[in-house]
């Protein structure tokens, strides 16, 4: 049966012009391109919105290898293919924008008005039914996503949004068949399409992230946990903004003469740049003289981010995990014991349950989880830590006999955690120089300027002595698994039986529940949180057998997208996800209010596994 081609489909939205709106039902199906330089591209309407004020439609353009023509280093590997399928995508929300802009400003599409915020995965704001064309478009990081797709073969599949356009409820069919047989061609030639594309950029995309892979892929066997590149622009424009600072203030990032190292790369060549040594990291410094900012780029240095960033050469271990406190969360059968024990009134802390979490319950119950996760680094800033949880002085020891604090500091415990577990720590404080005593490394930031102050710290250490007691009274110990309960995750909402949404960023809403993630900040993209969501409802169907612990769910997830890809994670393909690390994943499961658990022992599940890396010596 021959595919009919956008001409047909122009004929068919002439036929419905003025009729209800779903008449638009009738387009679902597959359209042939024919157009000069797309021939041989296929259109897929795949979903239909049956309301005007409904979500917008589900489309689909696929274009052949031989009709993208993308230079074949494009397509080398699994880096360079997310690279350039970001390039192509930003490249698609700009021919949106243009095409927005010869038609006279009828389409009010996101593109142009993400472009100006930078800080993308969003949808936009234009209405589903104002005619307007919506793609998912990247911000500053790198990252898989469904909304375009580039394949081993240099085949280009791009999912985006139509808004179908309607007079109240009734068809426009005229403006509907300019939206997707004139406009949606110019959009896609002048975007998926390397000979229309500049071959500089594009090469440049896929140059970069492949370069960031191997820079990350060089820190654990040099001993390191984050590199930083000399010459990096760490500061952003703001709190909305994620590009790099330019108004001429930011300072270069230059590495400390002792910290500097030098990695390779496929493409850059070799780049230096101050490596942070496995252990515990101290960045000191006087307050806005760049600490959290440095702490920042390493957070988000788990991912790639594109050329011209700023910190496209800033790495960090992709299992690096940001701790804060949280008042208010609820925390479900966590051993806390390391750190909070004898409670009043003999509560139990080795499956410590709370709805309602103080600081630092909150933030021992975070660590606990990060590494039941699979965390080997912690990034901790001060200005978001519980001060009890992070420090108790000889004057506070003193005053408040150990029998009667029930908190182990953090000071007494993150030498245990690497000694121990492999754990290292990168931890911004200002406030408090008892840390000089476990430091490994320790980091001044003067001015923007970071300077290794190791020796100078260790000497005030030495000679100021000290007043307070270790008070951790053994080891670390194990962390213990925790194997959820299925029947404690319900996925039903009125009349849905699985319901699994994103409501921006920072909240998914699973079921009834709303799950609140603002304490995720390795969270950056809605697109990642939508997809978290769907991989709640997934683990709950496939693997919350009450058998498989928390790590053992995840990485069954994992292995499965890994396998078929995001689309596996929901029931039909989806425009707006973006691939997700297992840490956030289990961020989310963790703060489910209504997630019960309980330990791998009861359920008969075999113990987790001891981390396959051991610490780097010394």
């Amino acid at each position: 049966m021959t595919t009919p081609d956008l001409q047909s489909l122009r004929q068919h939205l002439h036929r419905i012009d003025g009729r209800g709106y779903r008449a638009y039902k009738e387009i679902a199906g597959t359209y042939a391109l024919d157009e000069p330089g797309l021939s041989g591209a296929v259109l897929t309407v795949e979903h239909v919105q049956g309301d005007p004020y409904a979500a917008p439609s589900r489309l689909r353009l696929t274009v052949p290898t031989e009709v993208a023509d993308l230079p074949p280093a494009s397509c080398a590997n699994r880096a360079r293919r997310l690279g350039t399928a970001t390039c192509l995508a930003r490249a698609f929300a700009r021919a949106i924008a243009a095409s927005a802009g010869s038609a006279g400003g009828r389409e009010r599409g996101s593109a142009n008005a993400r472009d100006d915020r930078h800080r993308g995965g969003s949808r936009g704001d234009a209405s589903p039914r104002d005619g307007s064309l919506q793609i998912d478009r990247p911000g500053q990081h790198v990252l898989e996503r469904t909304c375009l797709r580039v394949g081993e073969n240099g085949e280009v599949q791009a999912r985006f949004f139509a808004g179908l356009p309607a007079a109240g409820r009734r068809v426009l069919g005229r403006r509907a068949a300019e939206l997707l047989c004139e406009r949606l061609p110019t959009v896609a030639a002048a975007s998926l399409r390397a000979a229309a594309l500049d071959a500089q950029e594009l090469r440049s995309y896929a140059d970069v992230a492949e370069d960031a892979e191997a820079l990350r892929a060089q820190l654990r066997p040099r001993g390191l946990v984050a590199f930083v590149a000399d010459g990096s622009c760490l500061p952003r424009r703001s709190g909305i903004d994620d590009r790099p600072l330019q108004d001429g203030t930011a300072v270069p990032f230059q590495s400390p003469p002792s910290l500097q190292v030098e990695l390779q790369t496929p493409n850059a060549g070799p780049v230096t740049g101050m490596g942070l040594p496995a252990g515990i990291t101290l960045v000191v410094g006087g307050g806005f003289h760049g600490k959290s900012t440095l702490l920042d780029a390493l957070r988000v240095g788990v991912y790639d981010h594109v050329p011209g960033d700023g910190r496209h050469q800033v790495v960090c271990d992709p299992t690096a995990v940001a701790i804060r406190a949280e008042d208010g969360r609820r925390v479900e059968g966590v051993d806390v014991s390391p750190f909070i024990d004898h409670l009043p009134l003999g509560r139990d802390t080795h499956a410590f349950r709370t709805e309602n979490a103080s600081g630092s319950t909150s933030q021992a119950a975070n660590i606990v989880e990060a590494l039941e996760a699979g965390a080997r680094v912690l990034l901790i800033d001060e200005d978001t830590a519980a001060t009890n949880f992070m420090i108790r002085d000889g004057r506070m020891q003193q005053l408040v006999a150990r029998q009667r604090e029930p908190i182990t500091p953090y000071l007494d415990r993150v030498r245990q955690l690497y000694e121990e577990h492999g754990v290292s720590t990168v931890l911004v404080v200002g406030g408090s120089g008892d840390y000089f005593e476990v430091a490994d490394t320790v980091i001044a930031l003067e001015e923007y300027r970071p300077r290794d102050v190791t020796d100078e710290a260790r000497r005030i250490a030495a000679n100021a002595g000290s007043q307070r007691r270790v008070e951790a009274d053994g080891p670390f110990g194990p962390v213990t698994p925790r194997v959820p309960l299925g029947a404690s995750v319900d996925l039903s909402r009125g009349r849905r039986e699985v319901s699994a949404r994103a409501r921006g960023r920072a909240t998914v809403l699973l079921g009834p529940e709303a799950i609140d993630l603002a304490a995720v900040p390795q969270l950056v993209d809605p697109s990642q949180t939508r997809s978290v969501a769907a991989a709640l409802a997934y683990a709950r169907q496939q693997y919350m057998d009450g058998q498989r612990t928390v790590d053992q769910i995840i990485d069954a997830v994992l292995a499965d997208v890994d396998a078929g890809g995001l689309d596996v994670l929901t029931p039909y393909p989806v425009a707006d996800g973006a691939r997700f690390r297992r840490l956030e994943l289990a961020a989310a499961l963790n703060r489910l209010r209504t997630l019960q658990v309980r330990a791998a022992a009861e359920a008969g599940a075999p113990p987790a596994a001891p981390p396959a890396d051991p610490r780097p010596r010394r």
